[in-house]
């Protein structure tokens, strides 16, 4: 082995020094050429993800955990949590919305229910005529003599007709078979010689609605209602000392027996009678 003169070191010792500065040059030439996020080679210092394991800064001992995919799971979890927070949240809503509305419901039949047993009842009559013994701070009023059929009345309403209308003496019954069923009892028609006189004439009953329909004209409730004539005529509660809008008006008592003993296609009769 032929030896080399002092301070002269080895040709491939200084090939390889020589080619690892031609590489950090290169390097540097493309730090300097390229901006940050468009180095094709992708090995800028700023460049490196939180995968590539910077070189020199691991503390010896200690594991560094370089992976990105972490932050990625904390986010999906957080995500999650809030998800199943938010779905509990609307499916209690929903539950407590289910509940109000069955209770409300239940609360609307039991209104109805009591309705129509009160107006089944003698409570009404009770409620419209005072006890004899009873007194109150007001002048005592006398009772309003019962309504009393005459023959011309029972001349104007043929015997065919089920329910019939005076409307000069503002009374109305019932009748089966040409003999009184049902009444005289007061009524209050619409104000005569305007738009909202009670139409007169043989009609019959072409439905009937509960104790809470509401009218779909006036928008005001109309409990027990007999529809028998166009224009939305018919029998109901109301008022017995203001006109009506065409209807007749009854006692809550009256309109409920109306309501459950004139059956769909019954013949009603409205005469002006006497003058």
């Amino acid at each position: 082995m032929t030896a080399l003169p002092r301070g002269r070191a080895p040709q491939r010792d200084v090939t390889r020094r020589d080619a690892i500065r031609r590489e950090e040059t290169r390097r540097e030439e493309t730090r300097r050429d390229y901006p940050r996020g468009e180095n094709p080679r992708r090995d800028h210092p700023r460049d490196r993800t939180s995968g590539n394991r910077p070189p020199g800064n691991r503390t010896p001992g200690k594991r560094v955990d370089y992976s990105p995919s972490r932050p990625r799971r904390r986010g999906a979890k957080l995500t999650a949590l809030v998800a199943v927070v938010s779905l509990a949240v609307i499916g209690g809503a929903c539950v407590l919305a289910v509940q109000k509305q069955r209770a409300k419901a239940a609360n609307s039949g039991q209104v109805v229910s009591g309705i129509s047993a009160l107006a089944g009842s003698n409570a009404f009559g009770a409620l419209a005529s005072p006890s004899p013994g009873a007194t109150t701070g007001a002048k005592a009023v006398p009772p309003a003599a019962p309504p009393v059929l005459t023959a011309l009345d029972r001349q104007d309403c043929p015997a065919a007709a089920t329910a019939c209308v005076n409307l000069a003496e503002k009374i109305t019954w019932l009748q089966a078979d040409g003999k009184v069923s049902y009444g005289p009892v007061r009524m209050e028609p619409g104000p005569p010689g305007t738009v909202h006189a009670t139409p007169t004439g043989t009609f019959n009953v072409a439905w009937k609605a509960g104790p809470t329909y509401m009218s779909t004209i006036y928008h005001e409730l109309i409990p027990w209602a007999v529809f028998f004539a166009p224009g939305g005529i018919a029998f109901h509660e109301g008022s017995l000392t203001v006109g009506s809008h065409g209807c007749v008006h009854l006692t809550m008592a009256d309109a409920y027996y109306y309501n459950q003993h004139l059956a769909v296609g019954a013949e009603v009769v409205v005469f002006s009678g006497a003058s």
